[in-house]
């Protein structure tokens, strides 16, 4: 263990990401306590029984009173309602932050209520799992993954510093950047192939020339590995779409023109213009591997602790 980072911890919203961040604050001690605001009456008696917090509420300003770190782990559509809700109690010398998956939006919807002396530190913690709810949460889903920070200018540098140690010390590796290149960057490696994924999925589902028993029978030729990524939160990717249309919008525009090229090469038996896509596409996936961003196990062998509650 190692000493406290901060007095108070408020995680407004207790799904995977909040979860597993209570269980590796209270695994590493980074907190002296944990305060949970979650909105639903179920999430919140199951947080209780999990033993995730020190402190419950339904009322997000009850759990960000006092606390030196308050972490928004909900949809991104809801960032502007609970930073307008929690504002009033949030005081000087407190580092404000979340980790939703666009980070323009965010800047957009709660800059205008942090209060002054308030440091804001949007955040990207890049990690998860197809699974949701305080249950899906485990202490090592950050461990070797990437956190990025998108200070706004002239942010404190004593606050980024702290923050950067605290995701340390959840096990991610961090980086800065601008928040529209953020959006961006994510639109590609992460948006857009949620996007694509639910799209296939939904047009395997709608298929009449072939059942939906063939289909999960023979999905282990490719599709399974869609279907991951396609049973992930609807709320969250719902939102994801609606706060980054632009990148997205961008990337999908990108992605047609392609598509387009690859079907002329289909269509009229281009077979080097397709050797060489399929051989240009293999380094990306080895230097993936080579960074330690993959490996052959599910959610990347991370070992889920057994529930006892």
């Amino acid at each position: 263990m190692t000493a406290p980072l901060f007095d108070r911890l408020a995680l407004i919203g207790i799904g995977l990401i909040g979860s597993s961040l209570a269980q590796i604050v209270r695994q590493k001690g980074l907190a002296k306590h944990i305060a949970i605001s979650t909105r639903s009456e179920e999430t919140f008696r199951r947080a209780e029984e999990l033993g995730l917090g020190d402190s419950y509420s339904r009322d997000a300003a009850d759990a960000a009173d006092g606390a030196d770190l308050v972490i928004l782990c909900i949809p991104v559509g809801a960032n502007e309602a609970v930073a307008k809700w929690i504002a009033p109690v949030l005081r000087a010398g407190t580092i404000l932050t979340d980790v939703g998956s666009t980070k323009a939006s965010v800047v957009e919807a709660v800059g205008p209520y942090v209060p002054n002396g308030v440091h804001f530190i949007p955040g990207h913690p890049i990690a998860g799992t197809e699974q949701s709810g305080p249950d899906a949460g485990f202490p090592t889903l950050f461990q070797n993954r990437w956190c990025i920070l998108t200070p706004p200018a002239g942010t404190d540098a004593a606050a980024i510093a702290k923050l950067t140690e605290f995701w340390q010390a959840c096990g991610s590796q961090v980086d800065t950047m601008d928040p529209d290149h953020h959006d961006k960057v994510l639109a590609i490696v992460s948006h857009l192939p949620h996007i694509i994924a639910y799209n296939i999925v939904g047009t395997a589902d709608d298929l009449e020339a072939v059942t939906k028993s063939e289909v999960i029978k023979y999905s282990a030729s490719g599709f399974r590995d869609f279907t991951r990524l396609a049973a992930s939160d609807p709320t969250m990717w719902r939102d994801v779409c609606l706060n980054n249309k632009e990148a997205i919008l961008e990337m999908l525009s990108r992605f047609s023109e392609d598509l387009s090229a690859l079907q002329r090469a289909i269509r009229w038996g281009d077979g080097d213009k397709l050797f060489d896509l399929f051989t240009r596409t293999r380094s990306v996936r080895r230097s993936i591997i080579e960074a330690g961003q993959e490996i052959d196990t599910p959610d990347f062998g991370r070992v889920k602790p057994e529930k006892t509650n």
